[in-house]
């Protein structure tokens, strides 16, 4: 059985994990931990814990818990003191208050949620994420670089303050993996950081692992402004020091009122600027748009993005190549 392990955090791993799983796969998610926007960040400031949302998102997505479950660990409040927290958040905050160590905790919420595979925090320090922009600004604060959305200055370099150690069994799965999936998922905060955890980097230079990069719909100001495919894949090897294998790009025709929305917002489709170049990997090209519309919860401070690639399509594609 194939080892895959997706990294990132957020929606984008969230998909990936959800169509991945019904798969006889061998199948972990490693997960940044810099988030310290919305719910997660005020847990975080306040009963200083680590941060739980993309660590929650994953195991709801590897979950074969009764439907109940999955809802409840997603459930956003959207009344009283605790309005915008979500359920499985605390849930998670409040493990850690009463177990041994974060081992325990991860143990704990997927005895209960029934996960398929395991899900590893890429480390249990308290750090966060810092971005110089070219500009010579500097931005410390995974929400802060999020916030940040009126910046037309690209990244130059991006480091964590104070500096991580990696959690260990995170190292070994991906010296262990065949195959290692990145994205999709915002390029600053919730894939890069992974990273820029001390001996990540060097741990990924000597896996045996083929890295597939998704590539992601959309640009998100602040972080990838203008970028084309080209500048997320240049990017993205800048801080894994190696190419990537696999490099897949979705090809399907986007609603004109969706791209008008993101317009709205200063973000735009992910020019293809791929094929007129000399590339290193194997390039893939579907339609791996989800055509469902996406509410945004009244209770949610943060803006999201309303479009998603779909879990099915996404693993009809992967799993041509893993299985």
């Amino acid at each position: 059985m194939k080892k895959v392990t997706v990294i990132g955090g957020g929606t984008g791993t969230f998909v990936v994990l959800s169509g991945l799983k019904v798969h006889p796969i061998d199948l972990a998610a490693i997960v940044t931990m810099m988030d310290s926007g919305g719910s997660t960040g005020r847990l975080r400031d306040q009963l200083k814990v680590l941060p739980p949302g993309d660590l929650r998102q994953c195991l709801v997505a590897l979950s074969e818990a009764p439907e109940l479950w999955r809802k409840l660990f997603l459930y956003r409040f959207e009344h009283g003191d605790l309005i915008g927290h979500n359920f499985g958040n605390i849930f998670l905050s409040a493990l850690e208050k009463v177990s041994r160590d974060y081992n325990e905790v991860l143990e704990t919420a997927s005895f209960v949620l029934k996960t398929k595979g395991e899900v590893f925090p890429i480390t249990f320090d308290k750090t966060h994420l810092c971005v110089e922009y070219e500009n010579g600004k500097t931005v410390r604060g995974e929400n802060n670089v999020e916030e940040n959305i009126h910046e037309t200055s690209r990244i130059k370099n991006a480091y964590l303050d104070p500096r991580a150690k990696p959690n260990q069994n995170a190292i070994e799965r991906i010296k262990s993996s065949d195959f290692l999936i990145i994205g999709p998922g915002d390029l600053y905060t919730s894939i890069t950081p992974v990273f820029l955890v001390d001996g990540v980097r060097e741990a990924i230079q000597s896996s045996p692992a083929k890295i597939v990069y998704i590539v992601n719909l959309m640009t998100k100001t602040g972080q990838t402004t203008n970028y084309k495919a080209s500048d997320h894949i240049n990017d993205l090897k800048k801080y894994l020091g190696r190419d990537s294998d696999i490099v897949i790009l979705n090809d399907g025709k986007i609603p004109n009122e969706i791209l008008q929305w993101y317009r709205g917002h200063n973000e735009n489709l992910v020019e293809n600027d791929l094929l007129e170049r000399k590339k290193n990997w194997e390039l893939i090209e579907k339609d791996l748009i989800d055509t469902r519309r996406f509410e945004k919860n009244h209770a949610d401070t943060l803006t999201r993005s309303i479009l998603r690639h779909d879990s099915e399509k996404l693993a009809n594609v992967l799993t041509k190549f893993i299985l």
